[in-house]
């Protein structure tokens, strides 16, 4: 059974001016009204948009993003040590000089010195 959309869309105003009324009196950093709040935002906002896409197959522009696990801040990584490693596609510099590139150069330019009559540098 597929919810009314205008039914949706009401919960989701009532969702949005409860947030801004526990925002308004917040009463520390880590309030759980405002936590609380700030979830129903995003379950009413889910439910209007699935109600809106089944009754008129139309979607919203907005988007609702998961919070990101935090618990990678807790690894102690140093950046400055990942400077020294390669991605797997990159090459040092090195790698891209072929030494048997110069040596062929080397041998055109005595070919053509000795050819003009004049004695290569070397």
């Amino acid at each position: 059974m597929s919810t009314d959309p205008r039914a949706a869309l009401q919960a989701l105003v009532n969702a949005l001016e409860e947030h801004l009324a526990a925002a308004a009196n917040r009463r520390s950093d880590d309030d759980p009204t405002v936590d609380g709040a700030y979830l129903a935002i995003a379950n009413t906002f889910e439910a209007y948009e699935e109600a809106l896409y089944d009754a008129y197959d139309e979607v919203t522009p907005l988007t609702v993003f998961a919070e990101e696990d935090d618990s990678d801040d807790d690894l102690d990584y140093d950046d400055d040590d990942d400077d020294d490693l390669l991605e797997d596609n990159e090459m040092m510099d090195e790698d891209l000089i072929d030494e048997d590139d110069y040596d062929d150069d080397d041998d055109e330019n005595e070919d053509r010195d000795s050819s003009n009559g004049r004695r290569s540098g070397r």
